[in-house]
């Protein structure tokens, strides 16, 4: 909360796209890949992590292995006919019908999923999903159950340092998860709005607060079902809360009713969400956009699938911000030659932002200049250059009358006392 105060969402901004789209379609992928087991029947492990490496081995392709051997026909079958309405529902007949656009096909697919395993369990209970292969919330029978789900918060450790490092820790992760799931769903907006970044950090903060009072864990925007509401046509924060509300109202008097959900259902609403994340298009995309964008993006996404979500952004940043530093080295300034009443000048061009990683550059240059030539430094476009840049043009103006070089700046923006300028007209 505190974070929001300190008007920390600012450190959103610094995320290239490249590298937010290449976390949603990692995500996208890791999403596709981890409901497979789910498709078939295999509930054993129903972790929502993005990562495919778990730290104990038991990793996704372990599961898929498994999976495969242990698949359910009737988890098949659900899966198969709940992948055919999320298409169907994509195709214009079902998008534009005056009362079917109107019927989330996510609710279709559960109510199907629902229907489909219960007349199974009618015609043959032993085919049907029972146990792990459902969704499973605990039902009190009384409010005394109901208020014992609550834990409530045990004080007697307030002076032990340990809680405070891991509730900072906590909030540090959660905060800049926060922030780039904002920035993703950002991107996915139809209306391209911008969320104020400081606001949610308050929010969640006191989301936190108020979660952690009555025992519940770390609370944290996420990209998944922001999704999954965006693709159901939400437009507004009313979404979010209406969706809030109607997930409490369910989980307190429908959890019956939840609970002979079949995650293949799930499964199948999570598949096509992670693959509008991962479209081939975007791909293309970014590849059409140039190695500048495409390299920071495909970085992202195999250093997510192959670490974590915070690790693999960390490195597709570093990469995007490798060639920042690359661009910023190559265009900090441009060299011609060009002929004045018969007479051959030499312009070099300062760009918009020379910083001392140009030294090196620019003393190439100025070095390869010939003996008896006439050079124009031009620093018209440049709202900034580096002192180290300015001490290296000085230097070099000093000596140049040894090798019989003229030199001329044209309007310089940035004002050097050391630097005699002459004005161009």
């Amino acid at each position: 909360m505190s974070l929001g105060f300190l008007r920390a969402g600012i450190i959103s901004n610094f995320f290239p796209s490249s590298v937010i789209k290449g976390m949603l379609a990692a995500i996208g992928i890791i999403l596709i890949i981890k409901q497979l087991p789910h498709l078939v029947g295999y509930d054993a492990d129903a972790a929502e992590g993005f990562s495919l490496f778990q730290p104990d081995g038991f990793d996704i392709l372990t599961q898929l292995t498994i999976a495969f051997q242990q698949f359910s026909g009737t988890a098949i079958l659900i899966s198969l006919l709940s992948l055919s309405v999320l298409i169907l529902w994509e195709r214009p007949l079902f998008r534009q019908h005056a009362v079917l656009k109107n019927i989330p096909a996510a609710l279709v697919v559960v109510t199907l999923g629902i229907g489909i395993n219960m007349l199974i369990s009618s015609l043959n209970p032993t085919l049907a999903l029972q146990g792990n292969h459902l969704v499973q919330l605990p039902v009190p029978k009384t409010v005394a159950g109901f208020l014992g789900l609550f834990t409530f918060p045990d004080f007697t450790s307030w002076d032990n340092p340990q809680v405070y490092a891991s509730a900072l820790s906590i909030a540090m992760v959660a905060s800049l998860e926060a922030l780039l799931a904002i920035e993703a769903i950002d991107e996915l907006d139809p209306l391209k709005r911008k969320s104020p970044t400081n606001r949610e950090l308050k929010a969640q903060g006191i989301g936190n607060v108020v979660s952690g009072l009555i025992g519940g864990m770390p609370l944290t925007s996420v990209i998944v079902r922001s999704s999954v509401s965006l693709n159901a046509g939400a437009r507004t924060k009313r979404a979010a809360l209406i969706h809030g509300s109607l997930l409490l109202v369910c989980v307190v008097t429908l959890p019956s009713v939840l609970n002979r959900i079949p995650w293949a259902s799930l499964a199948s609403i999570l598949l096509v969400t992670g693959y509008k994340l991962s479209r081939v298009s975007i791909f293309r995309q970014q590849y059409a956009a140039g190695i500048l964008k495409f390299l920071p993006f495909v970085t992202t996404v195999v250093a997510i699938l192959l670490t974590d979500l915070l690790v693999g952004i960390g490195i597709g940043l570093a990469v995007g911000l490798f060639f920042v530093l690359r661009e910023t080295y190559v265009k900090a300034h441009q060299t011609h030659a060009y002929h004045v009443n018969g007479q051959e000048r030499i312009r070099i061009r300062m760009g918009d932002y020379v910083s001392f990683l140009n030294k090196v550059s620019v003393t190439e240059i100025l070095e390869t200049i010939p003996d008896d030539s006439v050079v124009e430094i031009d620093c018209t476009r440049s709202s900034y250059i580096d002192s180290d840049v300015l001490n290296i043009l000085n230097s070099f103006e000093s000596k140049a009358h040894l090798r019989n070089i003229q030199i001329t700046y044209l309007q310089p923006i940035v004002e050097n006392k050391s630097l005699h300028h002459q004005i161009a007209v």
